[in-house]
């Protein structure tokens, strides 16, 4: 059903693949959107390693969420910052592409966790937590990718 990489000397495990979506904090979600058009929208996600879903948390309402209930078929691009070899200009990057359905989080308690997860990926904060837990909650819409397929490249862009 998924596509075999084309470049497949540059493929990276998937364990390299689950290392950069654990260390990244932002990807690019691609849905399709209004009219069949393709929306692709820069998220943070939080990936969870006990069951192996990526999160992402959001408004309740708009194009995001309109396009999920219509189709729930996802495209998940994440990559890292990439490194320099000494003595060398060119850029090495490693990408991560995920396929997968994606579902509105509708359990409470569940959401509370993510929205955690999430944060403190950015700060370790916990009065700063506790207070986004407590005021934004109730307006957040989580979500989370099952993963069907992924693959992952090292390019060197020389």
């Amino acid at each position: 059903m998924f596509r075999k990489m084309r470049r497949f000397k540059q493929q990276i495990s998937e364990k390299e693949c689950i290392s950069v979506l654990k260390n990244e904090t932002r990807g690019v979600l691609s849905l399709i959107g209004d009219e069949g058009y393709p929306y692709g929208i820069p998220m943070n996600h939080f990936y969870c390693e006990e069951d192996g879903k990526i999160y992402f948390h959001g408004a309740k309402e708009g194009h995001k969420i309109d396009s999920i209930k219509k189709n729930n078929k996802v495209c998940y691009t994440v990559f890292d910052k990439g490194y320099r070899k000494e003595n060398e200009w060119s850029l090495n990057v490693k990408s991560v592409v995920v396929f997968g359905k994606i579902s509105l989080v509708e359990d409470e308690e569940k959401a509370k966790e993510i929205c955690t997860a999430l944060c403190k990926k950015f700060t370790d904060d916990e009065e700063y937590l506790k207070w986004e837990i407590e005021h934004s909650l109730p307006r957040v819409q989580c979500l989370e990718i099952e993963i069907e397929h992924m693959t992952g490249k090292l390019v060197n862009e020389s």
